[in-house]
């Protein structure tokens, strides 16, 4: 019996055949001989005439075909990402001819349609490619994947994604968002992108992952933030962000909703249209001031500050009149109910000082504009010597100083000059 014709091959990069795997990873000298790289049929003869010959056992492995495995699950060590990515480039069209993208730099999209965007590459297990374009445009890599979900107009990559978002917390994570890590010193190498798809535990160590990466986009439970490279991922939101149920713009139109949004809707980092909403209903109530340019989706010191000066003007305690709205604060602001806010005014006076707005806001890790205010008063006083830089929003023991230096002027002795600011200090201070 003849001995039969081996052929080297290069394994194909979108293949997770055991071969091809194991061919990648090793890169081992090539075996005497020739060895093809057949199709299933044909290879799986081969291999049996080769078995008969040497009297050799076929290996399941062996007789598996060459192509797409089905969706892999990754484990502990998944590894690197071997995910090499395009630069910047437009939207491809028919035939790979570039087209001009379209639309404005950052379209309006919900959480909803970014998911179901990401899940009909994972549904059609696009292979990655970073030279390659699916038929929607966008490039088969990583960022073209996230460039893909987010509606953008054009094809991104780690290093210029972060301008179409906003950095986020961990605890601010929500469906839709990325996971960017970007290896400035070497962006080939371990630099990936990925879309949160939700916590899958309680302790949120572990999330859902739609992601492009060899060999095809897929979805599973990845550990929080990723396989490797775990303190280096940063979470971002996406700028035009719309709330679900609003298909407008999050800047025109009438109410999103009189139902408190939650919490999560509000604070640094959050961008959506309940954000617009609530500094429409504020400027309603004598908030204006605050948005020289207006109320906008993007979360920022003039809606904490509006906010803030609409619960003073409630009568709330420090604990309430954080400049961030939880229920009683919408619930007012949607019924139309409560105070409006008094023009020029600085909420209802504290212990019969204009002004003043209590104790509570002159401690250790409060932050606010009140604190903002006192400095400055004090360094127009001539007590900024006790500052470093300029003062700021934050309490620390260089405003506690300037205080007790400012008491002390005024002949106060003891206990009277402890640097916190009651509302005598503030009467005179600002008298």
């Amino acid at each position: 019996m003849a001995a039969p014709a081996f052929e080297e091959f290069e394994p194909a990069r979108d293949c997770d055949c055991p071969g091809c795997v194991h061919r990648r990873r090793t890169r081992r000298r090539p075996l005497s001989g020739r060895l093809a790289h057949l199709p299933a049929t044909r290879g799986m003869a081969v291999v049996a005439a080769v078995s008969a010959a040497l009297g050799a056992v076929t290996t399941p492995a062996a007789a598996l075909p060459c192509g797409p495995s089905p969706h892999r699950q990754a484990v502990p060590g998944d590894g690197e990402p071997d995910t090499p990515q395009g630069a910047e480039a437009p939207l491809h069209g028919p035939g790979g001819k570039p087209a001009e993208p379209g639309g404005v730099p950052a379209p309006r999209i919900t959480r909803s349609a970014i998911i179901k965007r990401a899940r009909s590459w994972v549904t059609a297990k696009v292979p990655y490619s970073m030279s390659r374009y699916w038929t929607d445009g966008y490039r088969q890599d990583c960022s073209g994947y996230v460039s893909m979900a987010w509606g953008l107009g054009s094809n991104q990559w780690t290093g210029s994604l972060a301008k179409y978002g906003v950095k986020i917390t961990k605890s601010q994570l929500q469906p839709g968002d990325i996971l960017l890590y970007h290896n400035t010193a070497n962006p080939q190498n371990g630099s990936h992108v990925v879309i949160f798809g939700g916590w899958t535990d309680h302790t949120h160590t572990s999330y859902t992952v739609y992601e492009q990466t060899p060999p095809h986009a897929r979805s599973q439970t990845t550990p929080y933030p990723y396989w490797s490279h775990a303190g280096k991922y940063v979470p971002y939101r996406y700028k035009g962000l719309l709330a679900d149920g609003n298909a407008g713009d999050g800047a025109s139109g009438g109410k999103t909703s009189t139902a408190f949004p939650g919490a999560h809707s509000f604070g640094p980092g959050a961008v959506n249209a309940y954000v617009t909403e609530l500094g429409r209903m504020l400027v309603a109530r004598g908030a204006g001031a605050y948005y020289p340019e207006g109320p906008g989706p993007a979360w920022s010191e003039a809606d904490r500050r509006a906010t803030e000066a609409f619960q003073r003007a409630q009568g709330w305690g420090p604990e309430e009149t954080d400049g961030r709205p939880g229920p009683r604060t919408w619930e007012l602001l949607a019924s139309g109910g409560g105070r409006d806010i008094a023009p020029g005014g600085d909420g209802p006076a504290s212990h019969g000082v204009p002004g003043y707005p209590g104790k509570g806001y002159f401690r250790p890790g409060q932050s606010n504009d009140h604190i903002a205010r006192l400095g400055a008063q004090l360094v127009r006083k001539g007590f900024g010597r006790f500052y470093g830089d300029e003062p700021g929003p934050r309490w620390g023991e260089a405003d506690r100083r300037a205080v007790a230096a400012f008491q002390r002027s005024q002949g106060w002795r003891g206990g009277a000059a402890d640097g916190s600011p009651g509302p005598e200090t503030w009467r005179r201070l600002f008298a």
